[in-house]
């Protein structure tokens, strides 16, 4: 997985709901309108010789004066000791290169160790302190994903993915990602984006599967509707990927779970022997219904499916 464009991707697209949700203090004093997104900031290390490529560099004006400052926002999908000396020198580079005050800022969204990071950058001898530097780290998964289940901001909804979650809880926390989602009414792109973003850090299991459409089926009728449109579309675009791992022992039942649920809600309650056909369908036949059941509208749709030539 690509972590970084994942994250680079989904941090342009909503970057003042980001600064909204994790900086309150920059919101107070920062232009929305202003925003500019600087091109790659490449730094070479000219005793070792290695390149390095800040994340994303944003320039911004103050809302309340005529002046500018940048925010450097780092992802980290792995911990990395030297972490802290990286982000003094990308600090200090870029106040070099643009004569800005620079706001750092880390995002560390790996599940592996959950102790706290630094957020600071020091050189001390005995007596007196000659740097301290200092960053905004954003550790996720010290971050309860209960504490942004109700905040309507599009980056709570995605990055609940990422945050501290019990295994046990995981179906449920997809859940809480979508419904979230669909409660912003966002449009069709800025919606698939979260919702991919959601199903990659996301991906259920065969019972996690299971689990997750019971969670579904016990949500009041209209949310229920509205989650299921945005499952209905990443499925669109994955479950010919999903049945293939399903090919797997467990993971098959749990896709046809699935399948046969949106069927459902395509055409209506499916008889017995509608059903007993579905679930006969070789694999092959089943990946075929997944990617056409999404333009049935009648349940003579899908018996003119069933019963035309393989």
């Amino acid at each position: 997985m690509d972590h970084d464009r994942l994250f680079k991707e989904l941090l342009t697209t909503f970057f003042v709901e980001f600064v909204d949700l994790f900086l309150p203090d920059v919101a107070g004093y920062l232009n929305p309108g202003s925003l500019e997104f600087l091109d790659k900031e490449v730094f070479t290390d000219v005793t070792s010789g290695d390149r390095h490529e800040a994340d994303l560099v944003v320039k911004a004006a103050f809302a309340d004066r005529e002046a500018f400052f940048l925010i450097h926002v780092e992802t980290q999908s792995s911990r990395h000791a030297e972490f802290p000396r990286r982000m003094f020198r990308y600090f200090a580079r870029l106040h070099e290169k643009f004569a800005l005050p620079v706001y750092p800022v880390a995002l560390l969204s790996y599940e592996r160790p959950r102790t706290l990071e630094p957020q600071q950058y020091t050189v001390a001898f005995p007596g007196k302190v000659i740097l301290d530097f200092r960053y905004t780290a954003i550790q996720l998964n010290r971050l309860n994903w209960r504490d942004y289940a109700r905040r309507r901001n599009p980056l709570a909804s995605a990055l609940m993915a990422r945050m501290d979650i019990a295994p046990a809880d995981r179906p449920k926390v997809k859940l809480e990602c979508l419904r979230l989602l669909a409660t912003l009414r966002l449009d069709p792109a800025r919606t698939k984006l979260i919702s991919g973003f959601i199903d990659s850090y996301l991906r259920l299991n065969g019972e996690e599967m299971k689990a997750f459409l019971r969670e579904i089926h016990a949500v009041e009728p209209r949310e229920r509707e509205e989650v299921m449109e945005i499952t209905t579309s990443w499925m669109e675009e994955g479950i010919a990927i999903g049945l293939e791992r399903g090919r797997e022992e467990g993971q098959r039942e749990a896709n046809l779970h699935l399948i046969l649920r949106l069927l459902a809600r395509q055409v209506g309650p499916l008889s017995e022997e509608t059903e007993r056909r579905v679930r006969d369908l070789p694999a092959a036949r089943l990946e075929d219904l997944a990617e056409a059941l999404l333009a049935f509208r009648k349940p003579s749709d899908l018996e003119g499916w069933l019963s035309a030539a393989p």
